[in-house]
């Protein structure tokens, strides 16, 4: 069953004990080591009638919800995203609501802000359908947990392994470890993300950073394949790092990038990428392509075309003649933009087709229609050309998918309907 959305005020003795329980969380996990913090969770939860509380995580593929060992975990089974009520909440963010013989079981979204870890299996005692209010804490709380699990994370492997369903290549381990959540969102903006394979990547590798209203982002993708290219591909992200912490153009980051990655890559070793910068507030979009495939722009639910702009050579060769022309287009309200690797579209089709261009701004209109979100989007084209039942790549297949002003963001929230 689902139940009402979750805003509301909580008042009176569920209020006072859900103060407690969240002070007394705190309390028990400042010298607690992570793999103990779901059972802090599920022992504070006491306190407003959860009788058994469940941290499931979603794997690196997005296919599995795998339970995070504790002792209200005995028994519970890995659950598939599709075909299963926890799967559903975690791709909905709908807090769902199931009757058992003994109570009601909530599941409820575990997310950092907007990036969906996975689900939290609550249990009440109580028969009768969960109070509102209720409701509201347990998302609340699911939220907490979120947080300090990302928290606990920083400083052990056990979360780690459990979202792992093979063992990650050296180079894998190197870019994964790097690169930033695979979602941001506020009001005025959602950035999804995408770094596939799972398990073997390349060179590629993507990154964002808020500044004020103005998003960075690049995606990068160093030449050749395994440690080699992800080795250089860091580097040149350290770069761009460096650079646009210190407030330097687009122009100056692609320079910066080009010399210092021919100076400590002698040997030919380059980067393409496409760096670009959003004027959140105003809509305003510039960016510099480094040999690298156009963003696709979608406009009214309809692909309205490539984002030309003179392309600059790939970074690490020194072969810029000049300053790299740095493009700019005004987006209006619901606009879509994609940046991608060439990985991308290189993909193979069950028949054996490449993926495309247009094929892949052909699958951005369907999607705009459905009207979900960048995550969700770039979650059904992982579906649809790299799940191994559907079609292989032959290259690492990264994507960016920005949304302005869509007002797709509520769709990411904790809600039901």
């Amino acid at each position: 069953m689902e139940r009402a959305a979750t805003t509301g005020v909580v008042s009176g003795a569920l209020a006072a004990e859900s103060g407690t329980m969240l002070m007394e969380v705190l309390r028990r996990t400042h010298l607690s080591p992570p793999h103990e913090l779901p059972e802090i969770l599920a022992a504070e939860a006491r306190r407003i009638g959860v009788s058994a509380l469940v941290l499931y995580l979603v794997d690196l593929e997005q296919q599995l919800l795998t339970p995070v060992p504790a002792p209200d975990a005995a028994g519970r089974e890995p659950l598939a995203v599709q075909g299963t009520i926890a799967g559903r909440t975690y791709t909905s963010s709908q807090i769902l609501e199931t009757e058992l013989s003994e109570g009601r079981r909530l599941w409820v979204p575990l997310m950092d802000g907007t990036e969906r870890l996975g689900v939290v299996e609550m249990v009440l005692a109580d028969p009768g359908p969960v109070a509102p209010e209720t409701i509201v804490v347990c998302e609340r709380y699911a939220h907490f947990a979120a947080m300090l699990l990302v928290t606990k994370d920083g400083y052990s492997d056990v979360f780690k392994r459990l979202r792992r369903r093979a063992p990650l290549t050296t180079a894998t381990e190197l870019l994964r470890e790097l690169v930033p959540p695979t979602v941001i969102a506020t009001d005025d903006f959602v950035l999804g993300a995408m770094l596939e394979p799972a398990y073997d990547l390349g060179g590629d590798a993507y990154d964002y950073a808020l500044d004020g209203d103005v998003l960075h982002a690049g995606i990068f993708d160093g030449v050749g394949h395994g440690l080699a290219a992800a080795g250089v591909t860091t580097f040149a992200l350290a770069v761009y790092r460096q650079r646009r912490r210190v407030g330097a153009s687009l122009a100056d980051a692609y320079r910066s990038i080009d010399e210092e990655v021919a100076e400590q890559y002698p040997d030919n070793r380059y980067v393409t990428a496409c760096l670009m910068q959003l004027d959140v507030r105003e809509g305003v979009l510039r960016w510099i392509s480094a040999g690298h495939p156009s963003p696709l722009l979608v406009r009214g639910g309809k692909f309205i075309k490539e984002l030309e702009v003179q392309r600059v050579p790939p970074m690490g060769l020194r072969l810029a003649g000049g300053p790299p022309v740095t493009g700019e287009v005004a987006l209006e309200p619901g606009d879509m933009v994609l940046l991608y690797t060439d990985g991308l579209t290189e993909a193979r089709r069950p028949d054996g087709a490449l993926f495309t261009t247009m094929r892949l701004a052909e699958f951005l209109e369907r999607q705009a229609g459905s009207g979900d979100a960048a995550p969700d989007t770039l979650r059904r084209l992982r579906e649809a050309i790299i799940s191994t039942n559907e079609g292989r790549l032959r290259d690492d297949a990264t994507a960016l998918l920005i949304e302005w002003r869509r007002d797709s963001q509520k769709a990411l929230l904790p809600q039901t309907v």
